[in-house]
């Protein structure tokens, strides 16, 4: 087996620990929306990582994006050796998709090994990870020729409005990143990711008596319904198009009322950058069908928030050398592959920084009650990162070089 140094070999055994720290973590409710809760977890991460990395310059970012974040949010960043030769940026979120009301609010221990939590997957695990990680790495032989950041966002949930601009301007000062979502419950990580939007749907039509004979009323509601229901054979056309009707709401209290409005909200998703266009414009096309007709008027808002992660040459160079240390350090092997929901790794993509993505601990069952954290995997993927690091450090992996 290749030489592990010490501090990484000696992460297993530093589980018990982290699926403690983990579950301290994960009981602090910190859903996107529940401002306290987003400080009390953002203070508890200072506090944390101050403590992990006394010599390291901690920065809170504003996050203001109204309509999207509470007021007051903000992101954490974690600086370490920001003039080193070699920058990283390791990117995490802890907001959560628990609000604090909703019931999921505490942990159990399904079994020695595995943690029942809200976000103790997606992603306090990979926040935990991350920590261990460079902890680790730090006491390898190398470190000082590697700076680092850490940034932690409090709306990866919500779209990340309020932080969009802090990953693109990381991406013109790193060489490469790492983002700890989950791995995939196979242990498989990411090689790309659909690019994710919205469209908000709305239709008026012309309120009448229902039982007006004969009735010059025109419902909004039959008709944004069968828009819907041509709107979900795109993806039928278009190869690696998803669309999904979220919701749909309209009419009055009366039911003896032709209904004037409605409105419906619809995520849509892509593969490649070169489908955003063509994807929308079929949209607005088949919304002027149905403004042909009389009496009927269909509006369409929204777009792309992320742009999709398309796997970029230095993520390709750079995977064998990922599979080599997990290989090194114990770790069965793996594979990426594409993921349909999407990650702050989408903006980074964007920016043209290569990262590697989804290499937080194995859990499933993400945005359920169900959502569980594998946690012995924690300390094995740590190892990896901080192994990929130390070769790094110690000139066995070149990275590219920063565009800024």
């Amino acid at each position: 087996m290749a030489s592990v140094p010490p501090s990484i070999a000696a992460l297993p055994a530093r589980t018990p620990e982290l699926g403690a720290l983990l579950e301290r973590w994960c009981n602090i409710n910190s859903g996107s929306g529940h401002a306290a809760g987003l400080t009390r977890m953002r203070e508890t991460l200072r506090a944390d990582f101050a403590q992990a990395f006394p010599a390291a310059t901690i920065t809170e970012l504003m996050t203001d994006a109204p309509g999207f974040n509470p007021p007051g949010s903000r992101a954490l960043s974690i600086s370490l050796r920001p003039t080193a030769p070699t920058q990283v940026i390791l990117c995490g979120h802890y907001d959560t998709v628990y609000e604090a009301d909703d019931a999921f609010q505490t942990c159990r221990w399904l079994d020695a090994a595995t943690l029942n939590g809200p976000g103790t997957a997606d992603m306090k695990g990979g926040l935990v990870t991350l920590l261990a990680a460079l902890q680790a790495f730090e006491a390898t032989p190398h470190a000082a020729r590697v700076g680092w950041e850490v940034l932690l966002t409090p709306d990866e949930e919500t779209g990340s409005h309020g932080t969009v601009e802090l990953f693109r301007a990381a991406s013109r000062r790193h060489q490469f990143g790492f983002v700890f979502e989950p791995g995939r419950p196979n242990g498989n990580i990411i090689h790309s990711r659909k690019g994710t939007g919205g469209i908000v749907a709305t239709c008026h039509g012309r309120a009448a008596h229902a039982a007006k004979v004969p009735n010059d009323g025109r419902s909004a509601i039959l008709a944004l319904a069968e828009f819907l229901l041509e709107a979900a054979k795109i993806p039928s056309e278009m190869a690696d198009v998803m669309v999904n009707v979220g919701n749909i709401r309209g009419g009055t209290a009366a039911t003896n009322v032709v209904p004037h409005f409605a409105e419906s909200e619809i995520d849509i998703r892509i593969t490649q950058v070169a489908d955003g266009a063509p994807l929308l414009a079929r949209f607005h096309a088949l919304a002027e069908r149905f403004n042909a007709r009389d009496g009927i008027q269909l509006t369409l808002k929204g777009g792309f928030n992320r742009p999709p992660k398309e796997c970029l040459p230095a993520e390709e160079a750079a995977f064998p050398e990922w599979q080599r240390a997990a290989a090194d350090v114990g770790v069965a092997p793996f594979t990426w592959v594409h993921g349909g929901g999407g990650s702050d790794g989408n903006f980074l993509t964007a920016g043209g920084l290569p990262n590697l993505d989804g290499v937080g601990p194995i859990g499933d069952n993400l945005h359920s009650n169900r959502e569980f954290c594998r946690v012995e995997t924690i300390a094995p993927r740590a190892q990896i990162v901080a192994l990929f690091l130390h070769r790094v450090a110690a000139g066995e992996i070149t990275l590219p070089p920063a565009k800024g």
